[in-house]
């Protein structure tokens, strides 16, 4: 992670040189998501059910596929606003980067993954993970940390009473439990829901629950951007704002209706239950304003999974801007 943050850096460096090249684009975003995930449900109902058309907007939806991927686009220009994790702008910042994204406004609180197990009669309970092997994504990425800072937090110490494997690609994490690694795996949904309606494994627990709020996914753009665009990211959080509400003022049922385009071939049934779980868990801002206490916190899961050392000290002022997110609160 620390060297892909080191070539974005120089990649960083080099996009600025082609910073004056892009046309004017009449209310276009173009947004780079890390990955697609129900999530991210305030997005894609922000776009679906018309939010961003009536502020005046136009999304260009690419999808990363990881942090690095994500801020790399952000970095070149080939995208305006990054969806991603606040991890990889502390990497940024603390290899001493004068010329990073800034956040702007926050979408989602907690980790959203679900810990599934192999065995589908299980009684779950934390006891349960002695000596076990857990997937849970790649190391240096926030759902990696967060699995690390839970299991730390119910007495297990990775290699000696339990074993994490941090070493697959998040696309790859599923397919590799299938294949038979690991007693556990971390899950997003739908991919959680849809595992467990196919009689492959078990949903035992949120560890969006088990961690306690983190900042988990927000979203960025260059200082130069946002300075250039101050209405039409605050017209593009003002879009998210009403999807929020959307989410909370109707069924579960008739939210997972505006969500079926952005999910083609998964089940309407397999949609309401994600919709349901997230909300279970408190997953989404109310606002998009992220909170310092929350940014120290990530800070020190990061530091208790070693990704960053002890006197890192990233200033929540130097990687946030809350401008336009507390104007919407407001």
């Amino acid at each position: 992670m620390k060297k892909t943050i080191a070539f974005l850096l120089v990649l960083c460096c080099v996009s600025i040189c082609f910073a004056g090249c892009k046309k004017k684009d009449d209310g276009v975003i173009r947004l780079n998501e890390v990955t697609h995930s129900i999530f991210y449900a305030p997005l894609y109902l922000a776009i679906n059910l018309g939010f961003m058309e009536e502020e005046g907007l136009t999304i260009e939806l690419t999808n990363g596929g990881g942090s690095d991927t994500s801020m790399a686009a952000l970095l070149s220009n080939s995208a305006d606003v990054a969806l991603l994790g606040p991890e990889t702008i502390v990497y940024v910042k603390s290899q001493g980067s004068t010329n990073h994204p800034i956040i702007f406004g926050q979408l989602t609180k907690r980790d959203g993954s679900f810990l599934v197990s192999r065995n589908t009669s299980e009684e779950f309970s934390w006891d349960n993970l002695t000596n076990t092997t857990i997937i849970g994504g790649r190391r240096g990425g926030l759902p990696a940390m967060t699995l690390e800072w839970i299991v730390n937090q119910h007495g297990y110490t990775n290699g000696t009473n339990i074993n994490l494997n941090l070493e697959l690609a998040f696309n790859m994490t599923v397919p590799a439990f299938e294949g038979g690694t690991g007693d556990y795996c971390t899950m997003f949904e739908p991919t959680a829901s849809e595992y467990e309606k196919a009689g492959k494994g078990k949903i035992v627990a949120s560890l969006g629950e088990a961690s306690g709020e983190i900042p988990y996914t927000c979203f960025m753009a260059t200082s130069d951007y946002m300075k250039k665009n101050p209405e039409k990211l605050e017209a593009f959080l003002r879009a998210i704002q009403k999807a929020y509400n959307y989410i909370y003022e109707n069924d579960p049922s008739v939210v997972a209706q505006g969500l079926v385009a952005s999910f083609e071939g998964v089940s309407l049934e397999s949609i309401e239950a994600s919709i349901i779980s997230y909300k279970n868990i408190d997953a989404w801002m109310s606002t998009p304003v992220m909170e310092e206490s929350a940014f120290n916190r990530l800070l020190e899961v990061m530091k208790n999974a070693g990704e960053i050392d002890e006197d890192c000290n990233v200033k929540f002022s130097s990687v946030v801007d809350n401008t336009f997110a507390s104007k919407i609160a407001a």
